[in-house]
């Protein structure tokens, strides 16, 4: 799977702890959530996420909890 989404992300050059919140925290209220709502490249960057079932931190707008439930989603649909 090409990665070449990379380079035009949002987050690119962020301290990457702001993706990695403590899991105690209000899940909409996270700075990570803000800066993948305008990146080009949110689609791309979720996808990824889920195909290689990342474990921690908020990939493509989402978290963990949130992947685990578009990947039940899918499961059903399919």
């Amino acid at each position: 799977m090409t990665q070449s989404w990379r380079g035009k992300a949002a987050c690119r050059g962020l301290d990457p702890t702001i993706f990695y919140p403590d899991p105690e925290l209000d899940e909409e209220a996270l700075p990570a959530k803000e800066v993948c709502g305008e990146c080009a490249v949110r689609e791309p960057c979720l996808e990824y996420a889920l195909g290689f079932r990342e474990k921690d931190g908020v990939w493509g707008g989402s978290t963990e909890r949130e992947r685990r439930r578009i990947i039940r989603q899918r499961r059903r649909s399919a």
